[in-house]
Parts: structure tokens; sequence; C-alpha cells
């Protein structure tokens, strides 16, 4: 699990020097604390999804390449007569 790191107490502090309330400035520094955990929670590829990917490249490569020997080998038992 990733995480980031993120001054709640400056953000309250930035918001509070411009004039927004305490108690709606420290509710919107959670709110946007919570929403970045989640969004870097979900978008952050880990060691075993970079691996399940390398498999299936590896698959399909394997897929690709059997198709086009059998492909040549169709082709040439047509053009070969």
């Amino acid at each position: 699990m990733a995480t980031i790191t993120f001054d709640t107490l400056k953000y309250v502090e930035r918001l509070k020097a411009v004039g927004v309330a305490e108690d709606h400035a420290k509710a919107e520094a959670e709110a946007l604390r919570d929403v970045l955990s989640e969004s870097i929670d979900t978008r952050i590829a880990t060691k075993v999804d970079i691996a399940v990917l390398e498999g299936k490249n590896n698959l399909l490569q394997w897929m690709i390449a059997l198709n086009l020997a059998f492909t040549m080998a169709i082709l040439w038992k047509v053009f070969s007569v």
C-alpha cells in the first residue's frame, strides 16, 4: 500500500491565513487527505501487478509467435505446390 505525505497542519494554517474558519479548514484538510490517499492506493501499480502484466506480455508474445509460425507453414504448403 502506497502512502503520501500531506501536511494537514500546514494546509490548515494556510487556509486560516486567508480567512477560512478553523473548523472549516480542518474539515477540508481531512477530506483532501482522504481523497489523496484513496487515489494513490488505486493508481500505483505494485510489484505483483507488474509481474502479472509481464506474465501476460510473455504469453501474448508466445501466442503471436506460434500464430505467425502456423501461418507461415500454411502459406509455405499452399504456395510450394
